[in-house]
């Protein structure tokens, strides 16, 4: 019995999505204290742009295959 992978449409692209969350994540950071969890927020939130960033570079038309 094999299971079926689950198909999900997005409205959204990976960068979009990926921004989003990080601004989530700043706003969030942005309520809380200094301290641990507010670091660990601001990390994701880093750590999302960075992705979206990379993601964004991988699909730039400037980016040519090696040869």
């Amino acid at each position: 019995m094999s299971q079926q992978r689950r198909r999900v449409k997005h409205n959204l692209s990976l960068e979009e999505r990926l921004g989003e969350h990080a601004t989530q994540l700043k706003e969030q950071a942005a309520q809380l204290p200094a301290g641990a969890e507010r670091e660990r927020f601001l990390r994701k939130a880093r750590l999302a742009e960075t992705g979206a960033h990379l993601s964004e570079w991988l699909t730039s038309p400037g980016l040519q295959p090696p040869k």
